[in-house]
This record gives structure tokens, C-alpha cells and sequence, in this order.
């Protein structure tokens, strides 16, 4: 609904309004039902239904509110926006709409197709094409940093079509120090010790070496996942078993200061 706006001046009230407008209660009525003829047809006085009020829009401005009875339609409002320019003048009608109200049913945000895809929607048979100016892939000359064997790649066209760029990477680690297999996870807090001193600990190559590794641990809940040099499980290779005895033991007692004597034949 247009509102009523002006830096440094409070919006105005209903009760700021000349009593012209806030009094045209009926033209207002009136105005709802010929705008709710056009949506619904004849059967349109039903559709508007009780007053609920009014608002200021700006100097002899006012909008007065409807309930809508309309299938569909609850917690929305009838709007008519009415205008006075002073006396002498009659009332005129602005503008007539449907609003939803503060407690109407509204479809939610538009999301652009391109963003609604979310980790995890991809099932076999499902195709996810990268867009051409994707940050996290540059093209696939650009892998090495030797400016010779750049040049080399570009003119024979040598490695992938796209490969992943720093933004791409920066973007692929800090997910994963954050997620299920980073060192702030519940099960990284209650381990022995952290996957950077495990023997199961698979280092990746390149940049991510001594940070990321994949684990090699079948018994490990993080088996064939990458996981932060600072997670950690139960399953360490350096976990040594208690075997002591489930069973208490008392400790022996040797008594050696008890004399004996012949037993009488």
C-alpha cells in the first residue's frame, strides 16, 4: 500500500485527517464493492465486509480498510485511498485495491530458479550445469602459476576446460572446517586426538595438504570423508585399549609373622 513518507515529520494519524475522509465511510464501501464487480462479478457485496479502519496518507489523503470475504483470501483487505483538497470540495475516490493484510496468506519471495537449488537436491539422472561466470572456476590455462607453461597450455588448449579458482577453493575449505567433519563438531570435542596425528589420516595434494586429508578408517564415522586436520574420533590410530581385568582384584597380602606349631601326633 503507498505509504505516506517525509524525512523529519512523523507520519500523520487518522485522527489528523479532516473529518471529511475519516466520515466517507459509505463512498469508500462504495468504491470497494465496484472494484470487487470487476474481480468477482455480480456477486460482488458480499465480498466487502466490515470496516476495519483507516490510515493517513499524507494531507488530505486517507486510505479506509475492508475485510475481504473471499475464498482464499483471509486476512486480506479491501484499500480505498480517498482525496480532499478542502472545502467546499467533495470527497474523491484514488484508487481501489486488494491488500493482504498483517496476518494474510501471501506466496512466499520469488527465488530465481538458478538459486533454489540447495545441497543435497541432486539425484542420479539430474543435471547441474556450472553458470559460464561461476567465481569458483576459471578457465583451465589458468592452473599453473609458471607464466611459460600458461602460455604453453593456452596455445594447445592442455588440461580441463575450467578448473577451481582461489575464490573456489577459499570457498570449498571454509565450508568444511565449518561443517559435520571440521574441528568444532560434537564429536571432534570428545576425541582422544585430532586426525592431524592419525595414521588413518589420507593428506589431500596441492594447496589443501596440511589442512584437509581423507579419512581411511572403515570403523571411523568419517570413513572416505574429508575431514579438518583437527577433527577427530573415537576410531584414532594411537587409541590404546584398557585391558585391565573387569573383575576387582584385592591385592595379595603376605602374612609371614604367624607361627606354627607341630600338630600332637
Amino acid at each position: 500500500m503507498p505509504g505516506w513518507h517525509n524525512q523529519g515529520v512523523s507520519a500523520p494519524t487518522p485522527t489528523d485527517a479532516p473529518p471529511a475522509l475519516r466520515d466517507a465511510v459509505d463512498l469508500a464501501r462504495s468504491a470497494a464493492v465496484e472494484e470487487a464487480a470487476a474481480e468477482v462479478g455480480d456477486d460482488s457485496a458480499g465480498t466487502v465486509g466490515e470496516h476495519l479502519g483507516c490510515e493517513a496518507e499524507s494531507d488530505g489523503g486517507l486510505t479506509h480498510f475492508f475485510s475481504a470475504e473471499l475464498p482464499g483470501y483471509h486476512g486480506w483487505r479491501w484499500a480505498v485511498t480517498l482525496a480532499w483538497v478542502g472545502d467546499g470540495e467533495p470527497v474523491t475516490v484514488s484508487e481501489a485495491v486488494l491488500l493482504p493484510g498483517p496476518q494474510a496468506l501471501v506466496a512466499p519471495a520469488w527465488v530465481p530458479w538458478d538459486q533454489r537449488v540447495q545441497p543435497g537436491d541432486l539425484k542420479p539422472g539430474d543435471l547441474l550445469p556450472a553458470p559460464a561466470d561461476d567465481p569458483r572456476l576459471v578457465p583451465g590455462y589458468a592452473e599453473s602459476e609458471d607464466p611459460a607453461v600458461e602460455e604453453v597450455a593456452t596455445e594447445v588448449g592442455l588440461g580441463r576446460e575450467r578448473v577451481l579458482s582461489v575464490a573456489g577453493r577459499d570457498e570449498a575449505a571454509a565450508r568444511w572446517q565449518d561443517g559435520e567433519y571440521g574441528p568444532s563438531a560434537d564429536l571432534a570435542k570428545a576425541a582422544p586426538a585430532t586426525c592431524g596425528t592419525c595414521g588413518f589420516l589420507m593428506s589431500l595434494a596441492g594447496s589443501m595438504r596440511g589442512v584437509f586429508g581423507v579419512c581411511a578408517n572403515e570403523y571411523s564415522p568419517a570413513d572416505a570423508q574429508v575431514v579438518a586436520v583437527g577433527f577427530g574420533c573415537g576410531a584414532h590410530s594411537d587409541v590404546v585399549a584398557d585391558i585391565g581385568s573387569p573383575v576387582h582384584v584385592s591385592a595379595l597380602v603376605y602374612d609371614d609373622g604367624v607361627d606354627l606349631e607341630p600338630a600332637s601326633s
